[in-house]
């Protein structure tokens, strides 16, 4: 939503929060998955070191084909196999690449709902 303030200072929260951060990406692009090998991770996968998800582990990113460090889109899942759900956040990631990780994170028993930062954010 334009001018929305919740949506800019959800926005800013995240920009505030991986600037701050460290990046560790413990999944490489063209990498396997750990548990299922025929999965291959489409762009590097991570997470934002000293953050708490739901999962125990830091908050997960998937860094784009891009250099830039802007968030612009958070993935929200859920997992029926695990009966988790939760938020990854997209950073430095082009149209492609936003559309290889949905298709990626749309397998099995995930399923998973993009929700891309408006310009004006």
């Amino acid at each position: 939503m334009t001018g929305d303030p919740a949506a800019a200072g959800f926005w800013a929260a995240l920009d505030e929060l991986v600037a701050s951060c460290r990046i560790v990406i413990d999944r490489p692009r063209g990498t396997s998955h750990p548990r299922y090998p025929e999965l291959i991770y489409p762009l590097s996968y991570g997470y934002l070191d000293g953050t708490h998800a739901i999962d125990a582990g830091g908050i997960d990113v998937w860094r784009g084909s891009s250099s830039s460090t802007n968030v612009d889109a958070v993935l929200c899942t859920v997992d029926l196999a695990k009966r988790d759900a939760e938020i990854k956040v997209l950073i430095g990631c082009s149209d492609e690449d936003r559309r290889s990780i949905l298709d990626f994170s749309n397998r099995g028993s995930m399923r998973a709902l993009l929700v891309e930062r408006p310009a004006s954010a």
